[in-house]
This record gives C-alpha cells, structure tokens and sequence, in this order.
C-alpha cells in the first residue's frame, strides 16, 4: 500500500468517522520546518510506532504486524519525507487504509490502537477561524497556497486544475503563442497580457478571460469547496478586475493582493495575505460575538455547558463558540470535545475562537436553531 499525503477536509473527517471496525491506529506528533530542530521527529516517529506495535499486540493480539507497519516503518525510513515537515503530523492507519495529513499547527504527542480512528485533532484544526487559502496567477503559471496567521505553505494543485494556459486551452492557444513570442519574448503556458500588438489583442482577451473561467471553476471543484477557506487572489492589477468579474466563487474575497505572487518570497507573501485577512477575521469575530448575544436576549444562546449540552443532544445547537485556551486545559478538554463531536454530527458549525473574542465566560458558547 502506497503511503499518501491527503487534503485535509470535513468530508474526508466524515469518511474516516464512518470507519467503525478497529484495529484504527492514529498517531499525531509535533514537527519542525527547520535544522537541527526536525533531526529529532523520525526519531520520535519511530518511538511513537514502537507504543501502536505495544498496543496492537495487547489489544488485537490476533491481527498481523506487518499489514499495519509496514508503511509506516518505510515512512520512518524516507528522508525525503522528513525533509518536507510543517508544524504537526498526523498518520491514520486501518485495514487497507493510510492516510498521512501534513499540518500548519503544532498537535500533542498521541499513538493510540482503538475501534475508530482518534480525529479530535484533526477536527480542532479544520475549525480554526484564521486559515484561507491564495491563488496565485503568476506571468508562468498557477500557484495555490494555504496558511494562517502564523504559517503559509504552497499546496498542490489537483490534477483537474489548468497550471498553465496551455493547459487549459492547448491547440486553440498555439497560433497565438507563437505570435505573442515572437513579439514579447514569452515562453508557452504564460498568462497574456498587453503589449501593443492590436492585431493580436481580441484574441488574447479571449483566451485570457477562458483561462480564468477554467480556473475558476477547477478551484472552486476541487479546492474551495472541499476546505471552504477563504480564498485571496495574487496577480497582477490588471489580470484582478478581469477575474473578479467572471468568477463563480463564493469563497472568492473581495479585490486581492495586486501582485505577481513570483515576486514575493514565501514570508512576504504571508505578511500581505495576513494584513489583507486580518480586518476580515476580526470582523468575523465580531459577528460571532453579536450574533450569539442577539441570540442568547432572545432565548435562542446559553454559556451554561450543561444546557448546551442536552441543546446539542436534541439537535437545536446551529453554533457552537470554543474558546482556544480552554482547549488546553485538560480537565475540561474531554467534555468540550465530545460536545464539539456531537454538534458537528447535528450539522451544526463548530469554530474555535481566541479568548479575547469570546463571549460570555464558560469558554464555551451556544445559539439555537429553535
């Protein structure tokens, strides 16, 4: 079974939610971007193997060691690999399953052999408020990146998604590549732009404007939808009215970065997304804020955990507020993300919010549906 890298979405925590016949072996560790610190985690990896292969003979004593460990003592083994951390790793592993999920936040140290997998992490970090994602039009092809106010990291774009305009348009673009290089110097795949040759000019418009509409609609198929992050457009000024206008994304925020993404070092880029996020985050935050408190006067929200609880029970909570430090106190932690699990599977949203924007003063907060 080949090891695989995945998008982390709730349709795929619903996917592994529905795997409900052990032996599941989740394993979490923090990692490291950088040398010497990332010399330690195969290292660590390796310890955390050897407690799920403890674990597995005493619980499953029947079930074959090498089905399960087989991928994981190669990942533990791939350099490659390790060369490539973010802030945190989490590997789910079950009978003809593996799933490896990079993430841009650190999480504890687990490895545990249980019926179900252990998704607790995996579920706090897709409710995090600050995350977005970047598409990036660039002079010679598409980027996607994805971050928060601490992280941003380039992703890989899924195979349906048109990198280049050659991509997307092929033999229709040929002729006019060949003019507009003869006149301009640029190579295929590059995104057309205005260089004075009238002759040529309407086709270009035509092209350019097919290549953001294939864009568009592969990065709202097989991106925004499936994360639902807000999406920030990179690229030049004169390519961001025309994108705006034919865009069909509603994940898509208002104007954009105004710059070639390839004239930006990875930080840079980071700096810009976040201080064009930020008044949008804590507007976002306010929202939350009113909304339960217009909610709660009205008799539709409560602070008391007890009632939320038995609210979510019958299936009347539509959003539930976390305070982030509250996470970190373990002996609350438990009952906070079993609510947390409830509400989610009553279709109800689950957002994880710092301190000082939360409201009320339990660290957990509720409005109703009815």
């Amino acid at each position: 079974m080949k090891s695989m890298e995945m998008k982390l979405s709730h349709e795929k925590i619903a996917v592994l939610e529905s795997v409900d016949s052990g032996p599941c072996l989740s394993l979490y560790q923090e990692t490291h971007r950088t040398s010497p610190d990332n010399i330690q985690d195969p290292i660590r990896f390796r310890n955390l193997v050897k407690g799920l292969k403890e674990s597995l003979k005493e619980k499953y004593p029947e079930a074959k060691q090498g089905a399960f460990f087989k991928d994981l003592d190669s990942l533990a083994n791939n350099p490659e690999f390790w060369a490539h951390n973010l802030d945190g790793l989490a590997v789910l592993v079950g009978a003809g399953q593996f799933h490896v999920f990079r993430l841009q936040r650190t999480v504890s140290e687990l490895a545990v052999v249980e019926n179900v997998f252990f998704l607790r992490p995996l579920r706090r970090y897709l409710q995090s408020v600050d995350r977005f994602q970047i598409l990036g039009l660039g002079s010679q092809e598409l980027q996607l990146f994805e971050g928060n106010r601490n992280s941003l990291d380039k992703i890989i774009a899924e195979p349906e998604v048109p990198i280049t305009i050659t991509a997307a348009l092929g033999e229709e673009l040929a002729e006019i590549e060949t003019s507009q290089s003869s006149h301009s110097g640029l190579g295929p795949g590059t995104i057309p732009s205005h260089y004075g040759y009238s002759d040529k000019q309407n086709e270009i418009d035509i092209d350019t404007e097919k290549y953001f509409r294939a864009v568009d609609k592969a990065v709202l198929r097989h991106h925004s939808n499936p994360s639902a992050l807000p999406l920030i457009l990179a690229c030049l000024p004169e390519h961001q009215q025309l994108f705006h206008r034919i865009s069909n994304n509603p994940f898509l925020q208002e104007d954009g970065l105004g710059i070639n993404p390839e004239a930006l070092s990875l930080k840079d880029l980071k700096e810009r997304a976040w201080k064009f996020m930020e008044p949008k985050y804590l507007k976002k935050m306010t929202i939350l804020a009113e909304d339960f408190i217009a909610a709660k006067a009205k008799g539709l929200g409560s602070d008391d955990i007890a009632l939320i609880t038995k609210a979510a029970a019958d299936g009347r909570v539509e959003t539930l507020l976390l305070e982030a430090d509250r996470l970190d106190e373990e002996e609350s932690v438990k009952g906070i993300e079993d609510l947390s699990e409830l509400v989610g599977k009553m279709g109800g949203l689950v957002q994880i919010i710092p301190a000082e924007h939360m409201p009320g003063k339990t660290g957990v907060v509720a409005s109703y549906r009815y």
